[in-house]
């Protein structure tokens, strides 16, 4: 049983007539009747009496009317509803975000983002890079910004790499040369953040740089946050390998001294946006991910649709 069979039956039933409802909706009136009639036989009945003046309701057709009527009433309440959370979700943009990009990266793309759209509601869920793609899995939000994940559901698209620096309080002994090896490093107390995420790219990253020197990691605090990790190495309690992003105020300051590796390339951490593979985005996202192009100048395939 179809719409369009329900809508052809009620108007042909307060019309009296085939051809005018035909007429009110807009179609032939050969298909007023093909609609009626593949009603009739899903239902079993006839629902009609035609007659060369017209049509009218049988008894089976009276019965059914008001059902059908309900139906048609309850669908278009349906279509009001989803046009009602359709224009309100067409204003609000829903990001989830691994910590340091959220803490560090995004408050100013944000920014930007409002200022050219200032009727948008912006709604942030901040997590690990896991919980972010999980997130992006689920459909809780319409994009994600995380370290590079993997899920056969979700494109990853790079944003930027940004550097991981190993820093150290301004009096400690590798602040005089600005320089040490990985085997210098491996013998001072490194101090990491974000435990609770093992599987993450920074932990990947420490164990990689280790792992290329040969060399084991001595590490002495695992703190929550890179906010603590700084303030512990500001306290000269240990060195730290830190997003650029995340001690750059420090770094101008001078509280805090960037150490180069000797022998090293710059260690990078990749930033990606993720995005639910094969979803259609509506104009808020699709305006979010060209800024996002125009900031880092990256390509970033946009699908269009319907928010």
């Amino acid at each position: 049983m179809e719409f369009s069979q329900l809508e052809a039956f009620l108007e042909a039933a307060g019309r009296g007539s085939f051809r005018r409802a035909a007429d009110a909706l807009y179609i032939s009136q050969p298909s007023v009747s093909a609609r009626v009639q593949t009603l009739e036989d899903e239902v079993g009945v006839v629902l009609f009496h035609r007659t060369a003046r017209g049509v009218r309701l049988t008894d089976m057709g009276r019965t059914f009317l008001p059902f059908a009527q309900r139906s048609m009433e309850t669908l278009r309440r349906g279509r009001e509803v989803l046009e009602s959370v359709r224009q309100t979700s067409a204003g609000i943009l829903n990001i989830a975000t691994a910590r340091v990009i959220g803490t560090y990266v995004l408050p100013q793309t944000l920014r930007d983002f409002h200022l050219e759209n200032p009727d948008t509601n912006l709604h942030i869920k901040v997590g690990g890079s896991s919980d972010v793609l999980q997130m992006v899995v689920d459909e809780e939000v319409q994009l994600g910004l995380a370290r590079f994940m993997q899920h056969p559901d979700v494109d990853a698209l790079h944003l930027y790499d940004e550097q991981a620096v190993l820093v150290a309080h301004p009096e400690h002994q590798f602040a005089k040369t600005g320089v040490a090896a990985m085997s210098q490093v491996a013998q001072e107390r490194l101090i990491v953040y974000d435990p609770g995420d093992p599987g993450s790219s920074y932990f990947q990253f420490i164990n990689r740089v280790c792992r290329d020197a040969g060399v084991t990691a001595k590490v002495e605090m695992n703190l929550d946050s890179v906010e603590a990790a700084k303030n512990m190495v500001e306290l000269d309690l240990g060195i730290s390998f830190l997003p650029r992003s995340a001690v750059r105020r420090e770094l101008e300051t001078g509280t805090l001294t960037s150490i180069s590796l000797a022998e090293q390339p710059p260690v990078l951490l990749p930033t990606y946006v993720l995005l639910r593979r094969g979803q259609q985005h509506g104009p808020v996202v699709v305006e979010f991910l060209k800024l996002l192009q125009r900031t880092y100048n990256v390509k970033i395939p946009i699908p269009l649709g319907d928010e």
